[in-house]
């Protein structure tokens, strides 16, 4: 089975994006994302998904980064991954791939050596053991160094960001929405007026919970509307 695994812990990361990227790549991958921009200790869907990878499957994320939130638990979730013969495909790091490591092993030890006869022998084991010792340290390496380009994106990113909106606002362009201006949605010019319609509140005779079950609001959306509507009444 494959898996792409897609989540964002700031608004300013883009789940469509990591999607697009997976699709493009492995169109029949079974998508699985999570939205850790509220609790980033949630991760509940990753936890449903780890507990039922099985010999074999493929896991793909966008990035190594997106697999942990920092670089010693990914590398240690990768090792874990890995000696469970599971494989994993970063799209923007492959040379992380758990591919590369089963071709690093094999390209030092042939596959003859790792014969269930041969591994007995202790001195074999010891030399196994050194040589995926010498792989794991350069993948963690890798990993670590994933983490810090994607650190160091992220605050160059930040960067721009604040320089082109000190710039605007030299030039006299207004940032951002002006304290007590309401951001309409689409969502929200198709429901405010059917609040006004219905809710006893305005010209309807309903109540809020008659009006949130007819409209198919969540109560916290729908008590927001009705104070932005207030406001401009």
């Amino acid at each position: 089975m494959i898996y792409g695994y897609c989540s964002i812990n700031t608004r300013k990361q883009s789940m469509e994006r990591q999607i697009k990227n997976m699709k493009e790549s492995f169109p029949d991958a079974v998508i699985v994302s999570e939205d850790n921009t509220e609790s980033l200790s949630a991760y509940s869907e990753w936890n449903k998904l780890f507990s039922k990878l099985g010999k074999k499957d493929v896991i793909i994320f966008d990035s190594v980064s997106r697999m942990s939130r920092n670089a010693a638990e990914a590398f240690s979730l990768y090792k874990e991954l890995v000696y469970r013969n599971i494989k994993i495909i970063f799209l923007r790091e492959r040379h992380i791939d758990t591919e590369a490591y089963w071709e690093a092993l094999n390209g030092v030890i042939p596959l003859s050596f790792l014969s269930e006869e041969q591994t007995a022998n202790k001195p074999s084991k010891d030399v196994m053991l050194a040589i995926d010792h010498f792989i794991m340290n350069k993948i963690e390496q890798d990993i670590y160094k994933a983490f810090e380009q994607s650190e160091k994106t992220i605050m160059y990113m930040s960067r721009r960001t604040r320089e082109g909106m000190e710039a605007a606002r030299s030039n006299g362009k207004q940032i951002g929405t002006v304290k007590g201006a309401v951001h309409e949605t689409k969502k929200s010019k198709s429901v405010k007026p059917l609040i006004i319609r219905y809710c006893k509140d305005f010209e309807g005779t309903l109540s809020d919970k008659e009006c949130m079950k007819l409209i198919g609001l969540s109560n916290n959306t729908y008590y927001k509307y009705k104070k932005e509507l207030r406001n401009q009444k």
